[in-house]
């Protein structure tokens, strides 16, 4: 079967306005790209920030009458950047799984799709497909993270990962030698993505406790914890400085990340008092930070 797609480009300021028309057209879908590289970094709780420049597409069924469509869109000025395109079928999927390969981090750590085989089987393989929550190794943020995993000694470790995710950054300090994970997130799907890949890698139930911010029982970690992870953004890793830092016991280490080259040296020195955080690990414009507990 196929589709037709119609794309035009619009303006911050009409964007709202050409997404209803075209879903009142008939449209199944409607996606709004950004269309001249923007970033859009650490938006307000509850907003919904959009791009200057925008390329929007109405997806609808073959035999939709598109004169008949563009006709409704007369009054939004986005005749001269229209234009109706054929969206062969596929099995959307497989097209998606075969691009997502295996990705090696340090020496030892792999992140592998679980429909591969590890390209080393002996290596700390880590099975996850991408799905609920973020963290799939593919974002520099997780990606420097994981390399700063491969370069501690672990064993026997009790680990927090705070804002887990999918949690993969936790499963991979157990994996390196671990005993102990709390993972914690905001968002209760990132638990369920969390839990699921804990499986799928085998960890045992008795090493993971996940649960939502303040669900568990904070007496038990507090000062005992020999690494905390926290990979999420600048801003909530200022606002949190204090609780991530009353997990660690006195030699315990703290890694951050989530943040860009241009904020690090104002989280540097919000920890100041507690703890002197420096640069691990730097791809493109962001950092990754850490530290130790003195």
């Amino acid at each position: 079967m196929s589709w037709l797609q119609l794309r035009m480009d619009c303006g911050k300021a009409n964007a709202a306005a050409l997404e209803e028309a075209l879903l009142a057209a008939g449209a199944l879908s409607v996606t709004l790209e950004d269309r001249e590289d923007e970033p859009l970094l650490e938006p307000a709780v509850g907003a919904t920030p959009l791009w200057q420049a925008i390329r929007i597409t109405g997806l609808f069924m073959a035999d939709a009458d598109m004169d008949a469509v563009l006709a409704t869109l007369s009054d939004l000025d986005v005749a001269s950047t229209a234009r109706v395109e054929i969206l062969e079928d596929k099995d959307w999927e497989r097209e998606w799984m075969q691009h997502y390969e295996p990705m090696r981090f340090g020496e030892r750590v792999w992140i592998c799709p679980s429909w591969k085989e590890p390209p080393e089987p002996n290596a700390i393989n880590l099975l996850l497909d991408p799905g609920l929550a973020f963290g799939t190794g593919t974002h520099p943020t997780t990606a420097m993270c994981l390399t700063a995993l491969d370069s501690m000694s672990l064993k026997d470790k009790r680990v927090v990962d705070f804002g887990c995710g999918s949690g993969i950054l936790g499963i991979a300090a157990l994996r390196l030698g671990a005993v102990e994970l709390l993972a914690v997130d905001n968002d209760p799907q990132a638990l369920v993505a969390t839990a699921d890949n804990a499986n799928r890698n085998g960890v045992h139930a008795d090493q993971l406790e996940i649960a939502l911010p303040g669900n568990f029982a904070s007496d038990e970690w507090q000062a005992s914890t020999d690494l905390v992870l926290a990979n999420i953004l600048a801003g909530p890793l200022a606002a949190l400085s204090d609780e991530l830092c009353d997990f660690l016991a006195p030699g315990g280490q703290l890694v951050l990340a989530g943040l860009l080259d241009t904020q690090a040296d104002a989280l540097i020195k919000h920890y100041a008092p507690r703890l002197q955080l420096s640069v691990l690990h730097q791809q493109a414009e962001w950092v990754c930070l850490g530290g130790v507990l003195a």
